[in-house]
């Protein structure tokens, strides 16, 4: 399955946390696994803070230290810095389902990074339920 999201700037980070966790309820999911990967080349995903949008921007301008937008690229659509910050977040996140619900920290949210916007994006989910690989995610006893 997959959600699109809509950006609305060149560079964001978009809280994805409440489609995912719909996601998940629509999927009657009630312990296990759930794969997030963006499907593009210049967007990532990552888990942060977001009860401080400082923590998004700071974000945001220290990516853009390490990687300016215009710079000594050989690539020639003119987005390398894009790919670039794509690369160094990672373009997929792996979060526990227990009881039906994310399993984040208090602080936490999964984010969408845009970095060559605004554009429309998906992201896929992939549910990895518990009974799929009971042996895999519950202990055994000896």
């Amino acid at each position: 399955m997959h959600i699109t999201i809509a950006t609305r700037k060149h560079t964001q980070l978009v809280d994805i946390t409440p489609q995912i966790q719909q996601a998940v309820t629509d999927a009657a999911m009630d312990s296990g696994l759930v794969h997030v990967f963006s499907m593009h080349t210049t967007a990532g995903i990552t888990i942060n803070e977001n009860a401080d949008p400082d923590v998004k921007t700071d974000i945001i301008n220290s990516l853009d230290g390490l990687f300016p937008w215009t710079g000594n690229y050989r690539h020639m659509e003119g987005n390398s810095a894009a790919h670039l910050k794509t690369s160094f977040m990672g373009a997929f996140q792996l979060v526990p389902v227990e009881k039906g619900s994310l399993v984040l920290g208090t602080w936490q949210s999964i984010f969408l990074c845009e970095f060559d916007g605004p554009r429309t994006r998906r992201v896929n989910l992939t549910f990895i339920h518990d009974q799929q690989f009971p042996t895999l995610l519950t202990p055994t006893s000896k």
